[in-house]
């Protein structure tokens, strides 16, 4: 029987297996299943939605390993029986804004900046309302009683490997550096986490901090546990699985000076870096990938759902609103979308709303309106492919993925726009192909070479005084 392995990307909105080649990475089959809508989400839901997906994909049975990538950030948190304590506060949740703000202060004893350069320097991030410690603090602010009960906490990614192994050990949850560095407390080195970190989002003595298990952190390739019978009826390692964007940076084989500008949910730049970065601003968060490098990246919490939100107010189909986007010219007669829908990250900004300016009688048309809004989306991707360049990712290309990549105005639009070659490799789900990639790693004790064709995006048209208009509208706040 031939053997493969399974890649599989758990994230906001669904739940992705691929079945591939190990040598090739051909995929030879793939499935998926939804996930429920909301910033506070019950883990059941994902599992249930996994294992629906692994019984449309055909199981494991032919698989020689599996590796898990998944939304990154999210608190799960334990009991001491490994119960789900409450349901798991996703990346999207800004309800623990101010929480990310009194981290800051109470790291600095009372000065901001010095709280931003202290948090950066240990962690490589500024504390935002996406990460986990900000989470934690508001649990300990706001629920103390669920807070009391935490024997264990761990991430989507690291839970889900978890339960496939059928273990109720919690000494056996293991995750990765990439997801591990989107706690804010896992050091900046790559080695080991900052009890005393943990302590301060709960409020806790650092004694007290150790007696909380977390995951424990495998090397690249590594593997401690196997899927269990209740899922497969083989031997399949179950990798070290990552964080969902260290999985898109593995599956489309990023190397240094490329970035992945990726259209989901939310909106990420990310590149690979052979050093650790620290942004003291909060822009850039110094993460890790899944291979032993650095994986700094600028998130925001608007992308895709631009798109959506203006589509849907207007009243037509994604085809038609590419249509009129693609009629108008660039500048969209000088309108512009802020386009903070769901308040906005990078820049950190957790309570701005949208808005359209600029708009007067004889350029408030629909085609306007459309390219204004895909203008807005490239806009703030530049911002953040901008905060990246300023602390030396030295991005000199891009690959444009997810699934605002879809959209003809947006690849027409983006290439100018963020000034620098872009190319689209053809739609697919990059981050359960990273996964698989890291699961044939584990297989094979060798990480694959897997090629993806990509085309170039046109580089044309003027987006100098849009830009303009995007930076000025964000200062405005």
């Amino acid at each position: 029987m031939t053997k493969y392995v399974a890649g599989i990307d758990s994230s906001t909105q669904s739940v992705k297996v691929l079945v591939c080649d190990p040598n090739s990475g051909q995929i030879v089959r793939q499935a998926s299943a939804k996930h429920p809508d909301g910033t506070e989400v019950d883990p059941q839901a994902w599992l249930d939605a996994l294992e629906q997906a692994l019984s449309e994909v055909g199981g494991l049975d032919d698989c020689l390993a599996v590796s898990v990538a998944g939304q990154q950030h999210g608190m799960v948190l334990l009991d001491e029986k490994g119960e789900v304590i409450r349901p798991a506060l996703l990346w999207n949740d800004t309800r623990s804004a101010k929480a990310a703000e009194d981290l800051i202060e109470e790291l600095g004893n009372g000065d901001v900046e010095a709280g931003k350069e202290a948090w950066a320097k240990a962690t490589g991030s500024v504390p935002v309302a996406s990460f986990t410690a900000t989470k934690l603090r508001w649990v300990a602010d706001n629920e103390p009683e669920n807070a009391a009960r935490i024997r264990a906490i761990c991430l989507p990614h690291d839970w889900l490997s978890w339960k496939l192994s059928g273990s109720e050990d919690l000494n056996t949850l293991t995750t990765d550096r990439s997801d591990a560095s989107g706690t804010a407390y896992f050091d900046l080195s790559g080695d080991h986490y900052r009890y005393d970190l943990l302590a301060l989002a709960l409020k806790i003595d650092e004694e007290a901090a150790k007696e909380i298990i977390l995951p424990r952190v495998l090397a690249p390739s590594e593997s401690t546990q196997t899927v269990s019978e209740k899922y497969t009826k083989s031997e399949v390692k179950i990798g070290p699985g990552c964080g969902d964007n260290a999985g898109a940076a593995l599956g489309l084989g990023l190397e240094p000076g490329v970035a992945s500008v990726s259209l989901g949910t939310s909106g990420v730049v990310a590149a690979v870096s052979s050093q650790p970065v620290s942004d003291p601003s909060g822009l850039v968060a110094g993460f890790q990938d899944a291979t032993g490098n650095w994986l700094p990246l600028a998130c925001t919490l608007n992308a895709s759902r631009i798109v959506d939100v203006v589509a849907r107010m207007m009243q037509v189909d994604y085809r038609t609103f590419d249509e009129l986007a693609l009629k108008a010219e660039p500048g969209a007669g000088g309108i512009t979308l802020t386009p903070y829908f769901a308040g906005e990250r990078t820049p950190n900004l957790p309570e701005a709303t949208a808005s359209f300016t600029g708009m007067n009688m004889e350029n408030t048309t629909p085609e306007n309106l459309a390219r204004a809004t895909c203008e807005g989306l490239c806009a703030l991707m530049r911002y953040a492919l901008d905060a990246m360049n300023e602390v030396g990712a030295g991005i000199e290309q891009a690959v444009l993925i997810g699934g605002g990549a879809k959209s003809t105005a947006v690849t027409e639009f983006i290439s100018p726009i963020l000034g620098v070659p872009v190319t689209a490799p053809e739609p697919g789900e990059y981050v359960a192909l990273g996964a698989a990639r890291q699961a044939a790693w584990v297989a094979l004790g060798e990480l694959p070479e897997w090629t993806t064709d990509a085309a170039e995006l046109p580089r044309k048209g003027d987006y100098t005084e849009t830009l303009e208009r995007a930076r000025n509208r964000a200062l405005d706040y």
